[in-house]
């Protein structure tokens, strides 16, 4: 989802969707927090996003270590985004136990980031696997700017030919900028449907794991169709209230509950 440019501490405070899902997120975990437990403000936690978020590496050093948040439905055996997720969990859950604040802010926002990529409509295209074609290379070995952005083909016509597929009109990788720029217009300075987390989603959480929670509502996000809609009719009214009635709650509540995952875990090591 788009988080603003990464040139600013502040950028995509104002429409970044990964901003607005943190602060509603963090607004809902309240309601879950038990006695004296504590949990990172929204404000340190959009503190490790944009520029010092996991879209920053992109453009500090590209493909080099970089978060790759995209989910193929159609290949349940490629996990690497829960592995990520599993990861700060794990990680947020010890900074809680210790009281490691800036650290925990850190882990609720990469967490948060990668459930957000990976449940984002524009991520479950094998886009993946379509870069890698066009480049003609893995993702993470294209190493520069240049190799990131500019397809080298075998000839001039090949090289224009897979260039349009990636940045033209309808390309693959303008087509998913498109589609997330349209959400974060979408929802800019208008309220997002109600989060619904029932007794049954908690139970659910805690005896099947985050990962068949997460599945559950990739679902409900991929039966809503919206990118679908948009790449067939591009953005409107009913596709707008759609993603802040719909899409935007679903998304906000599996990161309510990917956090709740280590106050958990911090809770049974006590």
């Amino acid at each position: 989802m788009y988080a603003g440019t990464t040139y600013g501490k502040k950028s995509g405070h104002l429409i970044g969707v990964h901003q607005r899902i943190d602060k509603i997120a963090r607004r809902y975990i309240t309601k879950h927090l038990q006695g004296k437990e504590t949990f990172p403000l929204a404000s340190q936690i959009l503190h490790f996003e944009g520029n010092n978020g996991p879209d920053g590496i992109k453009h500090k050093s590209p493909s080099v270590d970089e978060p790759w948040h995209f989910i193929d439905p159609a290949k349940p055996e490629d996990n690497s985004v829960m592995q990520m997720i599993y990861d700060h969990q794990v990680n947020l859950a010890q900074a809680l136990k210790t009281n490691n604040h800036e650290r925990a802010a850190f882990e609720a926002a990469w967490m948060a980031h990668a459930i957000v990529d990976g449940l984002t409509p524009a991520h479950h295209f094998p886009l993946a696997d379509k870069i890698e074609e066009l480049f003609g290379m893995p993702h993470h070995e294209r190493s520069s700017v240049r190799e990131k952005n500019i397809i080298k083909g075998t000839n001039r016509r090949d090289t224009l030919s897979k260039n349009w597929q990636y940045w033209g009109k309808k390309g693959i990788f303008m087509n998913h900028v498109m589609f997330e720029f349209g959400v974060a217009t979408a929802i800019v300075g208008k309220k997002v449907g109600k989060v619904v987390i029932v007794d049954k989603d908690l139970e659910r959480l805690k005896k099947h794991g985050y990962e068949k929670t997460f599945e559950a509502i990739l679902k409900e996000v991929i039966g809503l169709g919206t990118y679908e809609a948009y790449v067939k009719k591009g953005w409107n009214r009913q596709l707008g209230e759609t993603v802040r009635m719909e899409l935007v709650p679903l998304i906000v509540k599996a990161v309510v509950l990917g956090w709740h995952v280590s106050l958990d875990m911090n809770r049974t090591a006590k």
